[in-house]
């Protein structure tokens, strides 16, 4: 069953790897949008237990098609579910990959132009001036920037060629080998950014926000908000997981995996909370700001958060932006490795042919996506433009879908013995654990999952 490809070399590699496909803009974006708009810290209690109910145990469940198969997404379900229609739902892993990479590297280009923006606005400079006295100069600035018919795309092409260099050099020496320096690159800043929060007027009341449950304002509404990030955050559905797991060895323990994986992204997402909330708290800005946070509100309120000491402002805005960066290119990473494989494997393309054919493809989707909120405002299907139809479909139909066929198949096609053989690395492992996980994928993530999908339609 198991056919001659390149493998992770090591286990921190791997977990690091994989944790990065995982951490990005749902973390350091996402989940304090998410935060801010359910309360704070009942949110983060809520979010985290459903990480451990229903994140963990659908990472499992991927991890076990992946390394079972050891073959890209689309192969998988076909060899271990034996019919056209599993074949079937394997592509849609990969369509799901291609979709969210279309649109998700015009933000991935975004963060990389306000990296060099922020660089470029020293506290003598002024332009910082002029948008310290001006409290709309950031929206104009987006508005502008994402009207510009060639400074997006470029910033977006240049993100895709980016990860097109890891994904060429293969799973050993470009994905691993990029992890092992992109991971702890980004969690050094992060605690730097961490750090220099509580030198901010609102870290007391950030940090209260983050920390002290309020669970008056726990509602069926912020129960789905949390549901739905955590399945976000923790790229299920996307082939991603899948994908990796198909270059794991027979020693590496999933459940374990899985866990790390769900710890550190849970982790950056909360150490994400504690940088913006408490610069958030210090200007006065509404922790319920909405997706405009990081693109319109937060550019001012570094600099204004550390006015005592205007350089170290100006330094953490740097590093936010540069985290952002990191995030965002270890999920580009993961999602352009899934049709990569994908195109190597069935197709039978040279790896650096399959890579170019999907950088190809995804700039040109990503260039339409990032005009239909540009010069070509008018470029839309079902009344809604190119870039909120992908964002639309994929994270209210195709993940869901994709989620609730991945726990039906492992939990009830997929041969109770191959099943257990994974859980247990062919007995060596004990499977009492590994119970409660088959448990959750039966009975508890299909409902949970059919929540999600109905109060994205608006149904619910």
């Amino acid at each position: 069953m198991r056919n001659e490809r390149s493998d992770f070399a090591s286990k921190l590699g791997m977990v690091l790897a994989t944790a990065g496909s995982a951490v990005g803009l749902g973390n350091i974006w996402r989940f304090p949008v998410e935060a801010g708009n359910n309360g704070g810290a009942a949110f983060i209690i809520i979010y985290i237990l459903c990480v451990l109910a229903l994140g963990i145990p659908l990472t499992v469940a991927e991890f076990v098609v992946g390394r079972a198969a050891h073959t890209n997404t689309a192969q998988a379900y076909k060899r271990l579910g034996g019919n056209r229609f599993w074949r079937q739902t394997g592509k849609l892993g990969v369509m799901t990959g291609w979709f969210i990479m279309s649109y998700y590297i015009v933000v991935a280009g975004w963060t990389l132009a306000y990296f060099f923006k922020a660089a470029s606005m020293t506290p003598s400079s002024a332009e910082q001036a002029a948008a310290l006295a001006d409290n709309g100069y950031w929206e104009r600035y987006f508005g502008a920037f994402i009207a510009h018919p060639l400074l997006p795309i470029a910033c977006m092409a240049v993100f895709v060629l980016m990860s097109h260099f890891v994904i060429v050099r293969g799973v050993e020496k470009g994905i691993e080998r990029f992890s092992k320096v992109l991971m702890p690159l980004l969690f050094i800043i992060l605690i730097a950014l961490v750090a220099c929060s509580f030198f901010t007027e609102g870290a007391a009341a950030g940090l209260a926000f983050l920390f002290k449950p309020d669970f008056s304002k726990v509602t069926l509404r912020m129960v789905l908000a949390a549901m739905g990030q955590a399945f976000f955050s923790m790229s299920i559905g996307m082939g991603c997981l899948c994908t990796y797991a198909s270059y794991f060895g027979r020693e590496t323990n999933l459940l374990r995996t899985a866990l790390h994986v769900g710890m550190i992204d849970t982790l950056v997402a909360i150490m994400s909370g504690i940088v913006i909330f408490p610069a958030v708290f210090s200007t006065g800005i509404r922790p319920d700001a909405g997706a405009s946070l990081v693109f319109i509100a937060l550019p001012n309120v570094f600099q204004e958060a550390f006015s005592a000491l205007p350089w170290l402002g100006y330094a953490v805005s740097v590093l936010f932006y540069a985290l952002l960066v990191l995030a965002t290119l270890t999920s580009v990473i993961s999602l352009h490795e899934v049709p990569t494989a994908y195109l190597t494997e069935d197709f039978h393309l040279s790896r650096r042919a399959a890579t170019t054919v999907v950088t190809i493809v995804v700039i040109t989707l990503g260039t339409l996506c990032s005009l239909s909120i540009g010069p070509l405002k008018g470029l839309a299907l079902f009344g809604r433009n190119l870039f909120d139809l992908f964002d639309w479909t994929s994270s209210q139909i195709l993940l869901p879908l994709g989620g609730a066929l991945i726990t039906f198949f492992a939990a009830w096609i997929l041969d109770r013995s191959i099943l257990r053989r994974e859980l247990t690395n062919d007995g060596t492992l004990p499977y009492g654990h590994a119970r409660l996980i088959v448990a959750l994928l039966r009975y508890f993530a299909p409902f949970v999952i059919f929540l999600i999908l109905i109060s994205g339609l608006g149904l619910l």
